[in-house]
């Protein structure tokens, strides 16, 4: 099956998507800004000439819906994008939906086959990562809308309302329509442009802990207090940074990563010894027992300074801790093989070191994702790009994907 995408169709709709909140090279459309909801009235529009029934729902999202009826495949990703963001950044896998269902549906041997596309709001968690997803899954509760806010303070229920959405309805995941869920993406690291690969089929997407350590001291005069007597909670931020690197150095497997992405310390004077500090540590996985057995050294490095003195130590995980996600192996499996058939031996097997709306969705649907090299391995940035071509080659092998698996779910139906 070789599904006949357009190349130039596919390109011309992402350069599109692009000016909505271009800034130089990059964009900035973060969710429920103006930019990202003329954006999805623009996606909304896209889909309806495409003879899809689309719509934006009670939250954001936008999907269209095939008239075809199921076996049905959901294809997209997310089209808001970071503060400062690139323009492939989830843009690449809502356009790929878009082109694949339009693709199939214009070829007399696939035009019966069922493709939604989807574009998700708010996985860039400028309120609440995934939103859109959770949503769409049922599992968007009234406490997080009422709780979730974006540096501004403002509260997801409080954005619905402004951009006129509230009261609209919501868009529902069908259990009996829908067989599965597809996202393609720029990896977002430089594996695949390293190994000279084209395609990643994803095998599992990390699982993300942050824990949130603070230290308590005592201020004092930086000149005056001799280094006997101080408390410095400065120091013993410091100190734990260090200790910690050197036992995740140890309990590291080929893809853990770890990050102290947030620090402050107070009163932040040079003249003045802090008092307090704080830090917001990450890592990833994408094994479980591993995540458990760093999550086990914090907390044990944290009693060890407590009992060592003089400054007091806390530590507590913060936000909810995302557990690995396993990508479907049979839809995987077709995925491999479309890229085996366009880019023969091009292809590897890669898990994602970046957290995606199939953490949501694969607890509801089997999920598999795809992904395209990015240049220099740059993403959440302005300088974001990726190679047409790779583009256009990762279309054509997901939409040949997409086409195997509603053929063959058809055929044992």
């Amino acid at each position: 099956m070789m599904a006949r995408v357009n190349p130039d169709r596919l390109l011309s709709d992402l350069m599109q998507l692009r000016t909505f909140g271009a800034q130089g090279t990059g964009v900035v459309r973060t969710s429920y800004s103006d930019a990202d909801m003329a954006a999805r009235e623009w996606l909304c529009q896209r889909m309806t000439d495409a003879g899809l029934e689309a719509r934006v729902d009670g939250v954001g999202n936008v999907l269209g819906r095939s008239s075809q009826p199921g076996p049905a495949l959901l294809i997209g990703s997310h089209s808001d994008t970071q503060p400062r963001g690139g323009w492939l950044d989830g843009a690449l896998g809502v356009i790929y939906g878009l082109e694949i269902a339009r693709a199939l549906s214009e070829d007399v041997s696939t035009r019966h086959l069922a493709v939604d596309p989807v574009s998700w709001i708010d996985e860039e968690s400028t309120y609440l990562g995934c939103l859109g997803s959770r949503s769409f899954c049922g599992v968007l509760t009234e406490a997080l809308e009422r709780d979730s806010v974006n540096e501004q303070g403002e509260t997801v229920r409080e954005a619905i309302a402004r951009v006129g959405l509230e009261g609209v309805e919501r868009t529902r995941l069908e259990r009996s329509r829908y067989i599965g869920y597809l996202e393609a993406h720029i990896e977002q690291g430089s594996c695949l442009e390293e190994t000279g690969k084209v395609i990643g089929v994803v095998t599992s997407i990390v699982g993300i802990v942050n824990r949130h350590v603070r230290f308590r001291g005592q201020s004092n005069h930086a000149g005056t207090t001799p280094m006997s007597r101080r408390r410095d909670a400065g120091a013993a931020l410091f100190d734990f940074a260090v200790r910690v690197r050197q036992r995740f150095q140890v309990l590291a497997g080929p893809t853990t990563v770890w990050t102290i992405g947030e620090a402050s310390i107070s009163p932040g004077s040079k003249s003045i010894i802090p008092g307090a500090a704080e830090m917001m540590l990450q890592f990833r996985d994408p094994d479980s027992s591993r995540l458990t057995l760093m999550g086990d050294a914090v907390s044990a490095l944290a009693e060890e300074m407590n009992a060592e003195g003089p400054v007091e130590i806390s530590e507590q995980t913060a936000h909810v801790a995302v557990a690995p996600t396993t990508m479907d192996a049979d839809l995987q499996e077709q995925i491999a093989r479309a890229a085996q058939q366009h880019v023969p031996d091009a292809w590897m097997q890669m898990p994602s070191a970046a957290g995606h709306d199939p953490m949501v969705i694969s607890e509801h649907l089997p999920c598999a994702m795809l992904f395209v090299p990015s240049i220099g391995g740059i993403s959440h940035d302005f300088a974001e790009d990726s190679l047409h071509e790779d583009i256009v080659t990762g279309c054509r092998v997901l939409a040949d994907a997409a086409a195997s698996i509603l053929l063959s779910a058809r055929e044992s139906a």
